[in-house]
């Protein structure tokens, strides 16, 4: 189907204004391009200023969401080390009784490095949640400025073929 005008690439994404074009709006326009006659096309990518607009909107929630995440991860892992801090030490105020047999303090001795594998192990989890986190945060990104530099692109490219063609 050959799109001809702006309504109707706007009809073919079910929205009335560039501004309501939401993420999904957006790579489904990208893979309409070659649908779009090249004025078409022009005057959409004219219209690049909405489609920053939009990345610009999209980053700011994804930090925001990302800094909540990071924020409440942080409380969560204090959280996480206090608990331990106060097994361990109440681990440590046994083994320093007199009364204890060797079996006794062997015993706790295990437990108190079971605490410290398992706190180790959860430090390690949550390293790889983060990195798991800054990853997509990165690829976010990274589809913003791609769709940013298709538009700019397209829009430079177009021109070029209409300079080629007139002269």
């Amino acid at each position: 189907m050959a799109i001809s005008s702006e309504e109707d690439a706007k009809k073919a994404l079910g929205i009335d204004t560039w501004r309501n074009l939401s993420k999904d709006k957006v790579f489904q326009l990208v893979a309409m391009m070659p649908e779009m006659e090249k004025e078409v096309q022009l005057k959409i990518i004219e219209q690049l200023p909405e489609i920053t607009k939009f990345a610009v909107k999209a980053m700011t929630t994804v930090r925001k969401m990302h800094e909540s995440t990071l924020s409440f991860n942080e409380k969560s892992q204090e959280n996480v080390h206090r608990g331990y801090q106060e097994v361990r030490a109440t681990i440590i105020a046994q083994l320093e009784r007199d009364d204890l047999s060797s079996e006794e303090r062997k015993y706790l001795t295990e437990c108190l490095i079971q605490t410290a594998d398992k706190e180790s192990a959860k430090d390690s989890e949550n390293k790889h949640y983060l990195d798991r986190w800054v990853n997509k945060a990165a690829l976010s990104v990274g589809a913003a400025v791609v769709l940013t530099a298709i538009a700019a692109g397209g829009k430079i490219a177009l021109q070029n073929s209409d300079a080629l063609r007139k002269s």
